[in-house]
C-alpha cells in the first residue's frame, strides 16, 4: 500500500512546488519607464523610448495631447515652452508645423521633432517583433478624446495589454468606448477607494508611495486590483525601491530603469 502511494505523494509535492514557484514568478515587480530614459535622452522622443526598451522596461510611460488637425502626439505639458525650442500651447499648432521643430531643448545636437502616438506604437511593434519579452504602454491622457485614443492603438494590437491613467470622468468615458481596457485611476488620499473600484472596474491603481501599507496593497490584491506606484525624484531611491518590494506592488515607475533593475535584482 505504501509504494503504491509514493508515486501519488511524489506527483502532489510535485505539483505543489510548482505552484509556489509559479507564484513567485508572477510576483515579479514590473517596471515602468517614466517619460522614457530621460537621462540619456530627452524625454518622450523617439530617441529615449528607445534607450529605455534597451534597459528592459515593461512599460514605456507616455502623455498623449491633440495638435489643431486632431493628430496624437506625445508632450508631457500643454505648452511647448519647457521641452521644445518653440513656444506656446500645442493644442494651436499643427502637426506639419510641430515636425519643424525639435523636441530636445537643452540639447543642443538634438534634432528628432514631437512623436506621434502612432510613431511610437510602431516603435513598440518592431520591438516586440523581435524580443521575447514584450513592452507594453502606459498611456497618460493628458489631452485626447477616447475614440481617435483608442483607434491608433487597436490598429497596433496595443489596447489590450495597455494601462490607461487619468481622471475618473475620462476613464469612464474610455470604458464606454471599450468595457475591456485596463483603467488606473489615482488612489484617493481621502474617501471610499471601494465606491472608485465599483464604479471604475479598475485593472489597476496607482497609489502614492506615501500611502503604501503590505496591508493596503494586499486588500487591493484581494479584490484583483493591481498596484502601480510612482518613484519619482526624490523617492528614486534604493530606500523607496525596498518599501515597494516589501509591500508588494506590482509596478514601479522610474526615471532610471537600469538602476532599479539591478537594485531589483539584488534584493531577497
Amino acid at each position: 500500500m505504501q509504494k503504491q502511494l509514493r508515486p501519488v505523494v511524489f506527483l502532489v509535492m510535485t505539483l505543489i512546488v510548482s505552484g509556489l514557484l509559479a507564484m513567485n514568478t508572477n510576483r515579479t515587480i514590473l517596471i515602468s519607464a517614466h517619460r522614457g530614459a530621460s537621462g540619456l535622452a530627452p524625454e518622450n522622443t523617439l530617441a529615449t523610448f528607445q534607450e529605455a526598451l534597451r534597459q528592459g522596461t515593461d512599460y514605456l510611460e507616455i502623455d498623449v495631447r491633440t495638435t489643431r488637425d486632431s493628430q496624437l502626439v506625445i508632450l508631457h505639458d500643454g505648452t511647448l515652452d519647457r521641452t521644445t525650442k518653440a513656444n506656446g500651447p500645442v493644442a494651436d499648432r499643427t502637426w506639419k508645423e510641430l515636425k519643424s521643430i525639435p523636441a530636445g531643448k537643452g540639447w543642443p545636437d538634438f534634432k528628432q521633432p514631437i512623436p506621434t502616438l502612432a510613431e511610437v506604437c510602431q516603435l513598440v511593434t518592431r520591438w516586440n517583433a523581435d524580443h521575447p519579452t514584450k513592452a507594453k504602454l502606459y498611456v497618460d491622457c493628458k489631452a485626447v478624446e477616447p475614440r481617435p485614443l483608442v483607434h491608433v492603438l487597436k490598429k497596433y494590437n496595443l489596447e489590450k495589454e495597455a494601462v490607461f491613467y487619468g481622471n475618473d470622468a475620462y476613464l469612464a468615458q474610455l470604458k464606454q468606448e471599450d468595457s475591456s481596457l485596463q483603467l488606473m485611476p489615482a488612489f484617493p488620499k481621502m474617501g471610499n477607494w471601494q465606491e472608485k473600484a465599483e464604479r471604475l472596474k479598475p485593472y489597476a491603481f496607482d497609489v502614492a508611495a506615501e500611502l503604501l501599507t503590505p496591508a493596503l496593497v494586499a486588500e487591493l490584491h484581494k479584490h484583483h486590483i493591481l498596484v502601480f506606484v510612482d518613484l519619482l525624484d526624490h523617492k528614486d531611491t534604493l530606500l523607496w525601491y525596498r518599501k515597494a518590494v516589501t509591500c508588494g506592488v506590482d509596478c514601479i515607475q522610474t526615471d532610471h530603469v537600469t538602476e532599479l533593475r539591478r537594485a531589483l535584482a539584488q534584493m531577497p
